[in-house]
């Protein structure tokens, strides 16, 4: 499987990895079928993701998607955050096999649930 310099780049040294103290809103997510499982983490401030940080054990494109999709949502409004889609996830990558797209779907996935699970807890406040 071929990946491009931009997956290995995010694969070698990922940015924003590791996991976050008292986040705002968290997001897992998980494929039973590769048993690639990511968390994402969010501190949020004047709905705008202040920081994020990604927790994942998967193969080197699921790794890769994390930094990106991290990447992609830092200083971004909640809603703007929300509308990152695979298809953006790939693109900034410069391109992923299509056997491995799937890991794409699960990065915006989990920065999805991590929003949703962030305004359900400043709900119950």
């Amino acid at each position: 499987m071929k990946y491009s310099k931009k997956v290995m780049q995010n694969f070698m040294n990922p940015k924003n990895m590791g996991e976050m103290k008292n986040p705002d809103g968290v997001g897992k997510v998980g494929n039973p079928v590769c048993g690639d499982v990511m968390w994402v983490y969010i501190k949020v401030k004047d709905n705008k993701i202040k920081d994020i940080k990604f927790k994942t054990f998967g193969c080197a494109a699921a790794i890769a998607t994390s930094s990106m999709i991290t990447q992609l949502a830092k200083g971004k409004t909640l809603e703007q955050a929300k509308k990152i889609k695979r298809d953006d996830v790939a693109k900034s990558l410069e391109g992923l096999p299509p056997l491995k797209m799937h890991c794409s779907n699960l990065a915006s996935n989990a920065l999805k649930k991590a929003i949703e699970d962030y305004k359900k807890n400043k709900n119950k406040k």
